[in-house]
């Protein structure tokens, strides 16, 4: 296994984290709902740091889903608040 957080660039942790969010239907449904993005805007602008930035404000929201998700990926929660504020600058 490897360090956790060894991948700190905001925009690849947001990517991993935005692919991990569409994984699960439920889950994929919730950020469609409550960002008011669109699965056409998410293939569209999947790369861009608004939408990035949107996507882990939507999993800060709940935490239990900030845990798995940086558990998933192998990074501390707070890495993905970093990538988030980073990605908002």
């Amino acid at each position: 296994m490897r360090d956790p957080d060894t991948n700190t660039d905001p925009q690849a942790i947001a990517l991993r984290a935005l692919v991990w969010t569409l994984e699960e239907p439920d889950r994929a449904s919730r950020l469609i709902d409550i960002t008011g993005l669109t699965p056409a805007d998410l293939r569209a602008r999947a790369a861009e740091p608004a939408v990035l930035a949107a996507c882990l404000s939507f999993l800060e929201a709940h935490e239990a889903d900030l845990i798995a998700c940086a558990g998933a990926l192998d990074v501390t929660p707070p890495a993905l608040v970093a990538a988030r504020e980073a990605l908002e600058r």
